[in-house]
């Protein structure tokens, strides 16, 4: 009984949070929309892990966050990181030497972030075996 209360207030907070999000937005007048357009460019699997490995290893030259993130493209890359720059999310330090040093690291902000995506990360561990589960089930069904 108890676990049921606890869901059902988690439920009604949830639906409070949604309808403070949603509840003042008139769809016709939508079409810029600031949760689709920062979520779909700071939670694309690329910027995502690009976020996290900033977050483990403070700083970062290109080069070593190209293996890091492994199957990203140069070019993918550095669009991400200009985006993520541009945003806030990381600063770009380049150093007057030969060859060019240029470092990345998380900005305040940046790290701000990092902690929902060590919160999102952690649920998805403790969860990716009941998905892949679903998953199985779903496609048997």
């Amino acid at each position: 009984m108890e676990t049921e209360t606890i869901t059902e207030n988690q439920k009604v907070r949830v639906a409070k949070k949604l309808k403070k999000m949603f509840g003042h937005m008139d769809r016709r007048e939508m079409e810029y929309c600031p949760i689709r357009d920062v979520m779909a460019l700071a939670s694309d699997k690329w910027s995502i892990l690009i976020i996290l490995y900033l977050g483990y290893f403070p700083i970062l030259r290109f080069n070593q966050l190209k293996k890091k993130v492994y199957g990203i493209s140069n070019k993918v890359l550095s669009e991400r990181l200009k985006i993520l720059e541009a945003d806030g999310y990381l600063s770009r330090q380049m150093y007057p030497e030969v060859p060019i040093r240029v470092e990345y690291q998380l900005t305040t902000f940046g790290h701000s972030y990092l902690l929902k995506l060590i919160d999102l990360s952690e649920w998805v561990t403790t969860y990716s075996d009941q998905i892949i589960d679903n998953r199985k089930r779903f496609k048997k069904g």
